[in-house]
């Protein structure tokens, strides 16, 4: 699935990307350090894997790498 970085900290390694309806989806740093990702610059497209919470909140992000095309 694809998105567009909306937040990052780098202290923390996580932040939001906005899914293409707008929805904002946070991720943390196991999801960003999947990617093998260094940096990540609010705007940026990039590419995300998620799965379903237990708890029926929406979706989780496993995965945050940077889209090639």
């Amino acid at each position: 699935m694809q998105a567009t970085a909306y937040t990052y900290d780098p202290a923390t390694r996580s932040g939001q990307v906005l899914l293409d309806d707008g929805t904002p989806v946070p991720f943390d740093a196991p999801a960003f350090d999947a990617g093998g990702l260094r940096l990540l610059r609010p705007g940026q497209r990039v590419r995300i894997e998620t799965e379903e919470r237990g708890d029926g909140s929406g979706p989780r992000i496993t995965l945050v790498t940077l889209q090639t095309f």
